[in-house]
């Protein structure tokens, strides 16, 4: 994955206008839904919104909607992929371990966000630092432990799937 930058250096301030209609799917999430944090999300492709989406998490029951993923899943399904290069996303605050994962993995060309870690810890009690910490140390050092099970069954799984002449690419 090309790790530079995609915007052209004019688009690389983002749009003021786009953050707030993502900041206000924050407020309707956790003002008025109450359907979890205060985060919320925009996806553009060019001038177009593609998706949105805020945290569902306590409305779901699903500690993975957070507002990227839902607007991921939502932009994917619209566009009918699961690669979503040209696209930029529009966050109100700066991705946790798991949602620029999920950016990164869907391929899109840039991410603004108008709230940092330290704020969410600050203002919210949430606090991706101990996430972020965890994932430098090697996986049998991690809080969560991690051990490794199965590989040489696993590898027969990963060879065969190697040899596949027509296997999928994302």
């Amino acid at each position: 994955m090309d790790l530079e930058p995609h915007l052209p250096e004019q688009d690389m301030n983002g749009d003021p206008e786009i953050m707030r209609r993502a900041i206000k799917l924050a407020w309707n999430a956790a003002m008025e839904h109450q359907s979890g944090g205060p985060f919320g999300c925009v996806i553009m492709r060019g001038d177009q919104i593609v998706a949105e989406g805020w945290n569902e998490v306590l409305e779901s029951g699903d500690p993975t909607a957070h507002a990227e993923v839902v607007a991921i899943r939502k932009a994917c399904a619209a566009l009918g992929t699961h690669d979503l290069s040209g696209c930029t996303v529009y966050t109100t605050g700066e991705p946790c371990p798991m949602c620029y994962g999920a950016c990164w993995w869907a391929r899109v060309d840039h991410i603004f966000f108008a709230s940092n870690h330290d704020d969410a810890h600050d203002f919210g009690s949430f606090d991706d630092r101990p996430i972020l910490e965890a994932l430098r140390q090697p996986a049998e050092r991690r809080p969560l432990g991690a051990t490794e099970l199965c590989r040489e069954e696993m590898l027969e799984v990963w060879r065969a799937f190697a040899a596949l002449p027509d296997r999928p690419h994302y």
